[in-house]
């Protein structure tokens, strides 16, 4: 069994009423024992839900300080049997003063309590008048607060769960310029939780989803929030019981807010996301830089690992395009801002280089596309006629009526210069020259006119003065699937690191911008099967050689990209998350064909990464040598491969 590096977080706002601890414990015990039927390994309630947050001056009546201690010892022995860490808050007395605390629980053990250390005190906040910060200097030396007949640990703690580290924070906590969260993710916590109780204003409540989104990116971690519910007093504020579960700057998952029953939201947390994540770049010399190096002297309590979550268990659902926005509006803005980079990149090239014109190779297909649209924007913005911009269309073996005259349109749309060189002549010239039978349609026959191609370009580029252009994308990279030393190769790459499930929607955001004339071209363009076109057609002209049949879709095959580059997935994680993702769309045996076919291509053709044109980055996922992905060409797959073989 495998929790696949998940742990199944809730964030609970469950029914309260002021001032009674006993039955707010009776609602805390259903909310837990609902969140135990849904598999919930840790859990997170609202601030002083023990109490009522907004209890004011009964803070100092021993009665109601006594109740919740009372309270908090029936949760404790009705949850003796159950292996969720469960966090609650309530009022807690030490040393003579009285602090507004976290109290940790895990099958009858009360794990520890954390203070808050932040306590508001202006406008309609005024827990100073009843509280004592939890960073007082002189708090009990042991450490340690009588509790339920125990003592038990006092301060702020890091809670072990063997996989996942877990550290508390309450409510303002969170708002000041130094969140305690902060110290805690650099002493290793993987997952923060927050009891609050956060008073409802008009927008407020974009601020602080923004907060916590924030925070969980900054950190990287996970950031589970827990606020006060409408039971709260109602005098002169609202709560509403407002619930976040974040993860690495996403919200997952919020509640619908004012609800007088309570709510809860669950979620599974990728701890192993957040783990990889922090593994590379400056987090951990945050961590090192920390007094005592990477939270040494911050005290530890060690937990009871949960049983690891079953394959059923895990609720966590992926996007299929993992590249791609779902929202229209972000993926607008994504799309836009691609645009920007690519045309500024290619600008900065051309002032540099002193040229003034660029030419590219077009097929008729969305990647030459994509390029050519780029260079057009390029050359408007250095002020230059369209004209400067030089298309070359090199018809084939493969070459289909469908996509030159694709070209056709395009070059009459945008006022750039085309030319026309067959290659069939020189193809079929060179492989008399070494001796090669046109009738055998294989991997030579092919390259030939890949290479052709680009050999044309290069010295067109060299007799016009002009700086040749790749189109060849991330995806095509990442699956080895161009000529080496041919399409392989160029003076400048402007697609090289947009995916092909992203080259589609920017070429779509540019199509819905433009006149009608070249919006149907693009929709041509849109509509072509991807293809090198190097076979030729069939008997009614109509392309043979499709390369989603030969490879599997790049839709899937994206996924696997993102999730193997950015967080170092293992072939097993990459399989299981792809079910999920495609479960409607593509059959297990089909995910497992082309994970295999994804990772071998992945190592056998890293050689063409290895030498690869300049070209702007553009996305998180960047497979240049110089900057993003540093692999031996001869790295050997076995290890990866072997685990795609074992998977059912």
């Amino acid at each position: 069994m495998t929790d696949y590096g998940y742990i199944k977080v809730g964030a609970i706002s469950p029914r309260v009423e002021v001032a009674a601890p006993q039955r707010n414990a009776e609602y805390i015990l259903e909310s837990i024992r609902a969140a135990q039927s849904a598999g919930v390994q840790v859990m997170v309630f609202p601030e002083l839900c023990l109490s009522g947050y907004t209890c004011a001056d009964l803070f100092g009546q021993a009665l109601l300080l006594d109740a919740c201690e009372a309270a908090l010892e029936v949760i404790r022995s009705a949850t003796e049997q159950s292996a969720a860490l469960i966090a609650l808050g309530l009022p807690v007395r030490a040393n003579g003063r009285l602090f507004n605390c976290a109290v940790l629980l895990q099958g009858g053990r009360l794990l520890g309590a954390v203070p808050k250390r932040y306590l508001p005190n202006v406008r309609e906040y005024y827990e100073k008048r009843w509280f004592t910060p939890g960073d007082a200097p002189d708090l009990e030396s042991d450490g340690f607060v009588p509790l339920c007949g125990r003592q038990i640990p006092f301060g702020q703690l890091l809670f072990d769960l063997g996989s996942c580290r877990v550290g508390v924070e309450l409510c303002e906590d969170l708002w000041v310029p130094n969140p305690p969260s902060a110290a805690l993710a650099l002493a290793g916590a993987e997952l923060i939780l927050n009891l609050s109780a956060s008073d409802e204003e008009v927008a407020k409540n974009e601020y602080r989803r923004a907060l916590i989104a924030q925070q969980s990116g900054r950190l990287r971690c996970g950031y589970a929030y827990a606020g006060a519910g409408v039971g709260e007093s109602s005098t002169d504020l609202l709560f509403s019981g407002a619930c976040f579960l974040a993860e690495n700057g996403n919200i997952l998952t919020e509640n619908r807010r004012f609800e007088p029953e309570g709510s809860a939201i669950y979620q599974c947390l990728d701890v192993e996301l957040l783990q990889a994540e922090r593994r590379f770049g400056s987090f951990g010399d945050a961590m090192a830089a920390q007094p005592g190096g990477s939270g040494k002297t911050l005290r530890r309590v060690v937990c009871t690992p949960p049983p690891p979550l079953t394959a059923q268990a895990v609720t966590r659902r992926y996007a299929p395009q993992p590249f791609v926005p779902g929202s229209l509006l972000l993926r607008g803005e994504r799309c836009r801002e691609i645009l920007e980079i690519q045309t500024a990149a290619l600008c900065k090239r051309l002032r540099h280089t002193g040229q003034r014109q660029v030419i590219l190779g077009l097929s008729g297909g969305l990647d030459s596309t994509l390029a050519l649209l780029v260079a057009n924007r390029a050359a408007q913005a250095m002020e230059w006629e369209p004209e400067q911009v030089l298309g070359i269309t090199m018809p084939g073996f493969g070459t289909s009526a469908h996509t030159r005259e694709n070209v056709d349109l395009l070059a009459r749309c945008l006022g750039i210069t085309l030319w026309e060189i067959d290659i069939r002549p020189a193809c079929e010239l060179h492989m008399q020259d070494i001796g090669h039978d046109p009738n055998e349609h294989d991997t030579t026959y092919e390259n030939i006119q890949a290479r052709e191609r680009t050999q044309i370009l290069m010295d067109l580029a060299n007799q016009e003065n002009a700086l040749l252009l790749g189109t060849g994308d991330l995806s095509e990279l990442a699956l080895g699937w161009c000529t080496f030393n041919a399409d392989h190769m160029s003076m400048y790459n402007l697609n090289g690191s947009v995916p092909k499930t992203l080259v589609r929607h920017v070429v779509e955001y540019i199509l819905d911008d433009s006149d009608e004339a070249t919006a149907q071209a693009l929709r041509r363009v849109l509509e072509t099967p991807v293809s090198p076109e190097l076979l030729p057609p069939d008997a009614d002209g109509e392309i043979t050689q499709k390369t989603e049949a030969l490879l599997g879709k790049y839709d899937v095959h994206d996924f696997y990209l993102y999730y193997f580059f950015r967080f170092g997935f293992a072939p097993e994680k990459l399989y299981f998350l792809a079910k999920q993702a495609f479960a409607e769309d593509f059959s297990p045996a089909q995910l497992k064909e082309w994970l295999r076919i994804f990772l071998a291509r992945f190592f056998s053709q890293q050689f063409k990464r290895s030498c690869l044109p300049d070209g702007p980055k553009v996305g998180s996922v960047s497979l240049s040598p110089r900057g993003d992905w540093r692999m031996p060409s001869d790295a050997v797959a076995e290890l990866w491969l072997r685990q795609v073989d074992g998977l059912e």
